[in-house]
């Protein structure tokens, strides 16, 4: 594979990462404003939580769950068989 092609791939990589990371925050911005105000209408009115949040706070939000799916991975190497078998 030539070095003009891998760059390609990677720079496509980090392209395809950064819009689906702006997406996600998107959806949790959205998400927010539409479920909080309707679970927690007092708690809005006397403005103890937000009922938007910035897009900082939303990117936050989608680090925080990202660590936490990765967490809930466990931190396992999930292999196939052939692959076990080798290192036999």
């Amino acid at each position: 594979m030539g070095k003009s092609k891998v760059i390609a791939i990677v720079t496509g990589g980090i392209v395809v990462a950064a819009i689906a990371f702006v997406v996600f925050i998107f959806v949790i911005k959205a998400l927010w404003a539409w479920t909080v105000p309707d679970l927690f209408p007092m708690a809005v009115e006397q403005r103890l939580v937000a009922p938007t949040i910035s897009w900082g706070a939303a990117a936050k939000v989608a680090v925080f769950l990202a660590i936490l799916a990765g967490l809930g991975k466990g931190g396992h190497v999930h292999t196939s068989g052939r692959e076990a078998s080798k290192s036999e």
